[in-house]
């Protein structure tokens, strides 16, 4: 049997409209889905459409046999939140086939990318992410705690915005709890910090804190959180209030 076709897709933060029609176009021949659970379950079942949901901590796994049934002609998209290459899938995939068996380096690979919880947010809020920013999981499943602190303390040095992924969940609050007391001593201001929950969907709630004033029962891991750079500004209104940082820094 000819080899079949493997897509790695972003179907965005949650809203229906914001999957891009590329990769509806993909999900509307696809032959086999396979994705956490939760994404997969955002895929409307059909004729000829055989669902593959899966627990999240077995990314390579899922990979692998994605790429198995491929190479037996069947048509397969692997679904991601968000953008698949942002924390997601895409690199999974290409973990297995660079240690896989070297007949899989010919299959037919394409990532169609797809909006980020990281960008929604920051359009819900303004532009927060306008300057120079840097994206960090702050989940330690698969690096250590180490390098993330050492990360956030760099970033802070930079006067980066930052987005943070996976912020806090309930098996690991500490790890959010460590982020806020770096960046309160690193950055030592008031800097505007925001926590978009649940972006793009019938959920979302947007709120704006100052940095001085976060603590870490804000965020939970359906929370994108940016924090703002030393430049970051808000724009109060009688509404929500906008909030950007500005493209340009006085020379």
């Amino acid at each position: 049997m000819s080899a079949g076709s493997l897509i790695i897709a972003g179907l965005g933060p949650g809203n229906p409209d914001m999957v891009t029609p590329e990769v509806q176009a993909a999900l509307d021949v696809a032959t086999d889905i396979v994705g956490y659970i939760p994404y997969v379950e955002r895929v409307a079942a059909r004729p000829g459409l055989t669902l593959h949901p899966t627990d999240n901590r077995v990314e390579l796994e899922r990979a692998q046999h994605a790429i198995e049934m491929a190479l037996t002609g069947k048509h397969v998209v692997v679904v991601s939140s968000g953008d698949p290459g942002v924390f997601a899938m895409a690199a999974a995939v290409f973990e297995a086939v660079d240690e896989g068996p070297a007949d899989w380096r010919n299959l037919d690979i394409r990532v169609l990318p797809g909006i980020t919880a990281m960008l929604a947010a920051s359009a819900a809020a303004g532009a927060p992410l306008g300057h120079d920013f840097c994206a960090i999981n702050l989940s330690d499943n698969l690096k250590p705690w180490d390098l993330i602190e050492r990360r956030l303390r760099l970033a802070a040095e930079g006067d980066f915005a930052m987005a943070f992924y996976n912020p806090r969940s309930k098996s690991r609050p500490e790890g959010f709890e460590k982020t806020v007391a770096i960046l309160q001593e690193a950055c030592g201001d008031a800097r505007p910090v925001i926590f978009a929950r649940a972006v793009s969907t019938s959920d979302q709630t947007i709120r704006v804190v100052p940095l001085d004033q976060v603590t870490p029962d804000m965020a939970d891991m359906r929370t994108m959180v940016i924090v703002g750079s030393s430049r970051t500004r808000i724009i109060t209104r009688d509404g929500d209030p906008y909030i950007y940082t500005p493209r340009s820094v006085p020379k």
